[in-house]
């Protein structure tokens, strides 16, 4: 008869990365690769088209020095999803709880209203983003992938559009509604219609968003999303002295 001792112990197997796991690194090595800027195993979009860095999933010195040496001394760097320890020469600025919610049977459908918007229509673009806040947008954001937006008198009063892109995944991101026409239903369609375009590549939908923003998270779960992870977006600046990290820039 065996004892407790002579019983193996069961030593749980390390869960294994998602891919939604590091979201930006995933995109810049995949569909996005065109858009990465690179120093040894750091990669960022260009920052007129989105703030995102990407570390490699447990980031070590060298990492820390080449992500400074990208940014620049003293600049202020936002980290996607990073939950590790931001080290000790680098302050945070910034840090607020958030959700990853990916859809899971959504009912999607193209809109008739939405209009597809491009590189013309940005300067209305980042006037609503001023008006609304819905995150980052940069003047070549639109670039990430398709923008559908709704027009009323000729202005812009709603949009939406993707983002990050892993591969099999596209997220759905800059959801905004004018003040003025909130209420009629416009994001929901939008969403819908993002969602779609997604779906017929035959991927599938995933969005961020603030863990304290609920009324944003009822409407995503209503329209089929679930949440897969609670993440955190933050923000830390770099230290205003660089060390050297290695000698590896592509761009």
């Amino acid at each position: 008869m065996s004892t407790p001792q002579d019983i193996p112990l069961a030593i749980p197997e390390p869960r294994q990365r998602h891919v939604l796991d590091n979201p930006a690194l995933a995109s810049l090595t995949g569909p996005h690769a065109r858009f990465a800027e690179r120093r040894g195993r750091v990669l960022r979009y260009p920052v007129d088209v989105s703030p995102w860095q990407a570390l490699p999933d447990e980031p070590d010195a060298d990492d820390w020095a080449d992500l400074a040496a990208l940014a620049g001394p003293g600049a202020e760097v936002p980290l996607l999803g990073f939950r590790g320890q931001v080290p000790p020469d680098w302050e945070i600025t910034f840090h607020v709880a958030g959700v990853q919610l990916v859809d899971e049977g959504m009912t999607t459908a193209p809109d008739p209203e939405a209009v597809r918007l491009g590189p013309a229509d940005v300067p209305e673009m980042l006037d609503l983003v001023a008006r609304t806040q819905p995150g980052p947008f940069q003047a070549r954001t639109v670039e990430l992938g398709t923008y559908l937006g709704i027009r009323r008198d000729g202005a812009l009063v709603a949009m939406a559009g993707e983002r990050l892109h892993p591969p099999g995944w596209t997220e759905i991101s800059a959801v905004c509604t004018d003040p003025s026409v909130r209420g009629q239903g416009l994001a929901t369609r939008l969403i819908r219609a993002v969602a779609h375009g997604i779906r017929a590549r035959g991927e599938t939908p995933f969005l961020h968003t603030g863990a304290g923003n609920t009324g944003a998270i009822r409407l995503y779960e209503s329209l089929g999303f679930r949440l897969r992870l609670r993440t955190a977006f933050m923000a830390a600046r770099a230290p205003e002295r660089l060390t050297e990290g290695r000698t590896v820039a592509v761009s």
